[in-house]
């Protein structure tokens, strides 16, 4: 292919692992955002869904898309069990201290990790799309499952986008997030806020791992490089901006696909480690950070 359809492919390439990638990093933000902790198992629970997916097709079987709604719709749930789990019985108990946190959630990784191992195997397995819908672009056909993702990806981001606005508990969620202490003396639950963000920031993981596993493969260590790039957004997004984790995770996004399409994968990540890097020195809270964060 010429120089033209070469762009337009790692647009589109880049637009879709955009969407993905806005979607999981949200979850890693909300959870800094509300909750003040870094959750290094963030990775994990998208290789959750992933594998989850990749179960449901082998236990559902034929018709492909009766396997991945299956998938759409036990993957959030179970994972936000999980992640509710973790909740009351680690975090609690270290009452949420940042630093205490980061090592829990260390923990939780390799516990969710050696788990998947033991369970689903070493083995990467493929995970057949739901429908199949070639797009004729002139110089190129193009799967049109892949802008399925995008659009669902986005449609999620603005449902969280209204809940956090429009909802009780999108409220809660601000109150506690602005003063925790205040937020508990108004008769917020925080508690129950905190297991709740921490479950709804993990099940957007996993809607995220459902949503590429057909077009990756399901395998336990899928989840390092989402919890890296998702680290990478909300540092140059700024912490706790879900604003600005959503419009970084457009950027690098998008010029990950164009980097990855033109010349390699492993360009991309050395470029976005640079644009970290760079951002920390011109702007050490992020683009759209705050003093608080």
């Amino acid at each position: 292919m010429s120089l033209g359809p070469h762009l337009l492919l790692a647009l589109l390439e880049g637009l879709v692992g955009a969407c993905v990638l806005a979607l999981t990093a949200l979850g890693l933000a909300l959870v800094f955002g509300v909750m003040r902790i870094v959750n290094v198992a963030h990775g994990e629970f998208f290789m959750l869904g992933a594998v989850i997916a990749a179960a449901c097709a082998g236990l559902v079987g034929d018709p492909p898309w009766l396997a991945f709604g299956c998938a759409l719709l036990v993957a959030p749930l179970a994972v936000a069990a999980v992640a509710t789990a973790a909740d009351w019985a680690v975090l609690r108990r270290v009452r949420y201290d940042p630093e205490s946190t980061i090592v829990a959630t260390i923990g939780l990784l390799y516990i969710v990790q050696q788990s998947v191992l033991v369970l689903h195997g070493p083995d990467a397995r493929a995970v057949p799309a739901p429908f199949y819908v070639r797009l004729d672009l002139g110089w190129f056909g193009y799967n049109g499952y892949k802008l399925m993702v995008a659009g669902a990806a986005v449609t999620l981001l603005l449902a969280v986008w209204l809940g956090l606005g429009r909802t009780r508990l999108g409220l809660y969620m601000r109150a506690t997030q602005q003063d925790r202490e205040m937020a508990t003396a108004l008769g917020v639950p925080v508690r129950r806020v905190y297991a709740t963000v921490f479950a709804l920031g993990a099940a957007l993981a996993a809607v995220a791992g459902v949503l590429v596993v057909p077009i990756q493969q399901a395998h336990y260590l899928m989840g390092l490089d989402p919890l890296l790039l998702s680290f990478i957004v909300v540092i140059v997004g700024g912490l706790g901006s879900l604003k600005g984790a959503v419009i970084a995770a457009f950027v690098i996004g998008v010029s990950d696909g164009f980097v990855s399409v033109l010349f390699s994968p492993t360009l991309a990540k050395i470029l976005a480690t640079l644009l970290v890097a760079m951002v920390l020195v011109v702007r050490p809270r992020g683009l759209f950070g705050t003093s608080e964060a």
